[in-house]
């Protein structure tokens, strides 16, 4: 029971603080565990994010003059360019988010304006404070909500307080002691099954919808001030009590954290440790329209220029400037080129790097090298059925070297075609892995080429099918 009463109380450590301990070499070798090959583009990545911490052991004057070096990756689909940029933010402990270009429209038509990517990116940044923040709390958000739930499960009797000196002082000792025995069993588990009933906040009736396109930040004000003018309604649930000590827990938790301070914070660190990663940045390139404005192309460009060369965006905690937020765009230029940008865009990301076409050696070592390698995943997939799964070399060749011909054959998404291979293969065994409890399997390419081998050869098959 103590187990399942628990809450992490494992402070979250800042960006700053791990930064520092970061180095180029360091972050190379820790984006190595779950990326294959990119040489080039681990290094920019690595060289950008230990820059900031560079720029932050500098007097204020200068500080403020140094801007992030973006950085512009060219490559095709599924070699790592998302990969690499989300890794790098969670090895930081940054801000992140990924948006796709191409979503976007010129300001004054119907689509989401490109502010709404710094929004957020601050929507995020409040979130990951306020778990931290959470963290810090934990215990005496733990121990609060233990005597809440004591209560529920011994109500005090009328005119108890454990302050004041009651009429009934032997009844009041005995109720004390029978406390103290309930929280002994709490803890032991034995009130695992036993049902409490407490008051929660209902979120489904304060939540106010506000009707609207293209007005994010308004629509967010408006709704907060709706959610704070009308009557907060609670509910009463009957809850187990160890999911009933969750949810006091966490209650506990909001009201000790200071709010200001989180947004406050939150703010600082999507300005100073933000990474906005923007995807398919080839598709907005600017082409001549004979049918009327290109409003989702240069005009794009135009107005993401102010927002990457450093501007102040109203946000609904606050104003926050975009100085020295890192840029990351991407996109596989196969009928644009870089050149295509707007200039003023180009001089924006002056570090450029080409990641290269992954061959069929590197999706051999995708398959098994990372961290997270797509062979480990499936053999754990399928322990928790009780199924020892197990692949061996030849297996590994002949899977790498069919996503290799599938990928020359149709449309190379890189390593994506693993994934796709993976799941046709193994399509059988996940269906009645349920059944196959204590038993051992192991793939070899012997039945890698019985389950894929027609559909390869049948290239209209394998365009559908993987």
């Amino acid at each position: 029971m103590d187990q399942s009463l628990s809450v992490e109380d494992e402070p979250g450590i800042k960006p700053e603080d791990l930064i520092s301990s970061l180095t180029p070499k360091k972050i190379v070798v820790e984006l190595d565990k779950y990326i294959v090959g990119q040489k080039n583009a681990k290094k920019a990545v690595a060289i950008a994010l230990r820059n900031r911490w560079r720029r932050q052991q500098l007097d204020d004057d200068l500080r403020d003059e140094i801007a992030p070096k973006n950085i512009l990756m060219i490559g095709p689909t599924g070699v790592g360019k998302t990969e690499i940029a989300r890794r790098l933010a969670k090895l930081s402990n940054s801000p992140f988010i990924k948006v796709e270009a191409s979503k976007y429209t010129e300001v004054g038509y119907v689509g989401r304006d490109v502010e709404s990517m710094v929004r957020d990116l601050v929507e995020l940044s409040k979130k990951m404070v306020q778990e931290e923040e959470k963290l810090q709390v934990a215990q005496q958000a733990r121990a609060a909500a233990k005597e809440k739930l004591l209560d529920l499960l011994l109500p005090p009797p009328p005119g108890f307080s454990p302050e004041k000196e009651g009429s009934d002082p032997l009844g009041q000792q005995h109720y004390q002691k029978t406390r103290e025995k309930f929280s002994a069993y709490l803890k032991e588990g034995r009130f695992d099954d036993r049902e409490v009933e407490i008051e929660i906040q209902d979120k489904q009736a304060a939540h106010v919808d506000v009707m609207g396109t293209g007005m994010d930040d308004m629509n967010a004000n408006i709704k907060d001030m709706l959610s704070n003018i009308m009557p907060k309604k609670t509910k009463r649930r009957k809850l187990k009590a160890p999911d009933a000590f969750k949810i006091l827990a966490q209650e506990e938790a909001e009201k000790l954290v200071d709010q200001e301070k989180v947004v406050q914070d939150a703010l600082d660190r999507a300005q100073n440790n933000g990474i906005i990663f923007i995807d398919e940045i080839d598709k907005i390139c600017g082409r001549q329209s004979a049918q009327g404005p290109d409003v989702s192309r240069e005009g794009v460009q135009r107005d993401l220029l102010p927002i990457v060369e450093g501007a102040s965006v109203n946000t609904r905690y606050g104003i926050i400037k975009t100085d020295h937020i890192l840029f990351i765009s991407a996109g596989a230029f196969h009928s644009a080129k870089p050149s295509d940008l707007i200039p003023e865009f180009q001089g924006r990301f002056p570090i450029r790097v080409e990641l290269e076409s992954l061959t069929e050696k590197d999706f051999e070592r995708i398959l098994t090298e990372p961290d997270n390698a797509l062979v480990k995943q499936y053999a754990e997939l399928m322990k928790t059925e009780g199924l020892d799964l197990s692949f061996n070399e030849s297996a590994i060749k002949e899977i790498a070297s069919m996503s290799a011909t599938v990928n020359e054959r149709t449309e190379n998404i890189g390593a994506r075609r693993l994934q796709t291979i993976m799941e046709k293969l193994l399509e059988d065994i996940s269906f009645d892995a349920p059944e196959m409890e204590d038993q051992s399997i192991e793939i070899d390419a012997e039945n890698v080429q019985k389950k894929l081998s027609d559909i390869i050869e049948d290239e209209d098959l394998s365009r559908y099918i993987l």
